[in-house]
């Protein structure tokens, strides 16, 4: 697994430019006028990790395989789209499975590219899009409450911790709050995740500013990052701009196009790196002479359940894992290096995967 990502935001904001570079296709229209993203457009890449094409090397692997991230394109979305504006409420439901949604927002200045609310505010945006997902998600909950609540009276356990979920959630709603400010337990999480509303997925801001502002932001972004903290949410600045122009160039002229902007690399591995911190997630990886790979876990996984991420037979007949921290991989040169030193660990079912751990498992048939 990697992560799957939601892209939201207004019209004209820069959103399925984003989206075509970061995957580097042309699938979403990149047009000035609300509403050209008829369809989500899904697209999926590797990962960028320094560390997986170092352990191929040493490794001697054929194969390359980097964790995928997964982004969700969804048309922009305007005020009144929970009801159905601008077509908006039938593109929500293809955003309820992410892990994490982004919101995409203009912090950039351009006569030439018009504002669906004639004014440049990502704040605003921000509280825009949000309150559209909220409106959203309540109509989704008093939609369906009804017929889970005589479920619970009859009995039924499940739907009795549904309600209550329901409830918590249904009272941040009329507040204008979103569903993550719920109270949740952790043994009530998968009852309220499957719930799968909008405003209970971690948010992400995405900055998308101007070629200058793209290394260090600019003052609409920095607004951005005020509201973040506050929030505890991502924020990533990135310039859908370049990002583009850098999607068009050969491998080999990337960097040297990065240098000349100042920048030590695209912004997609900011944005990835932001979403990774923000989930929680970490990547062990397998290395052989077929392939070098990367798996993302998340952060606190034991040793069985990342097994289980490979194939769930590695789970049920989990024996033990042989582990190599990534440092000590790379500086033995290989897991031959690394056993003769004492550096290959021999870990049972309660060990806590770390993040950069190189993996062996040995299981039962």
């Amino acid at each position: 697994m990697g992560f799957k990502c939601g892209i939201v935001g207004l019209p004209n904001v820069g959103k399925s430019t984003l989206f075509n570079a970061l995957t580097q296709t042309a699938a979403a229209e990149a047009a000035n006028y609300p509403f050209c993203t008829i369809e989500p457009n899904v697209g999926e890449v590797g990962v960028p990790d320094e560390r997986l094409d170092k352990l191929a090397v040493i490794g001697k692997s054929a194969t390359i395989l980097p964790t995928r991230l997964t982004f969700v394109d969804i048309a922009g979305l305007v005020r009144g789209a929970s009801k159905g504006e601008g077509l908006g409420n039938q593109f929500l439901g293809h955003i309820r499975e992410v892990d994490a949604v982004a919101y995409v927002l203009r912090c950039f200045e351009d006569d030439d590219i018009t504002h669906v609310e004639n004014r440049i505010d990502p704040v605003a945006d921000a509280e825009t899009v949000e309150t559209e997902l909220m409106l959203a998600d309540l109509d989704s909950l008093e939609k369906r409450r009804t017929n889970i609540e005589k479920k619970a009276k009859s009995g039924d356990k499940d739907a009795k911790a549904q309600v209550a979920l329901m409830d918590k959630a249904l009272v941040l709603l009329r507040e204008g709050k979103p569903a993550r400010l719920a109270d949740v337990a952790p043994d009530e999480r998968a009852v309220f995740d499957a719930l799968q509303l909008l405003t209970a997925k971690p948010v992400l801001y995405v900055c998308n500013v101007d070629e200058a502002s793209a290394a260090n932001g600019n003052a609409l972004s920095a607004k951005v990052f005020e509201r973040a903290k506050a929030e505890g949410a991502g924020v990533a600045v990135i310039s859908a701009k370049i990002e583009a122009e850098l999607a068009s160039l050969p491998e080999e002229e990337r960097q040297a196009f990065l240098a000349d902007l100042g920048l030590e690399e695209a912004g997609l591995n900011r944005l990835i790196r932001e979403g990774y911190k923000l989930l929680g997630l970490v990547t062990y990886f397998t290395v052989g002479p077929k392939e070098a790979r990367a798996w993302t876990i998340t952060r606190g996984t034991k040793a069985p359940a990342a097994a289980g991420v490979i194939h769930t037979d590695f789970e049920k007949g989990f024996i033990r894992a042989e582990t190599i921290a990534y440092e000590d991989y790379v500086r033995l040169n290989g897991e031959a290096g690394a056993r003769e030193a004492g550096k290959m660990r021999l870990e049972g079912k309660e060990y806590v995967v770390a993040d950069g751990d190189v993996m062996h498992f040995r299981f039962a048939n």
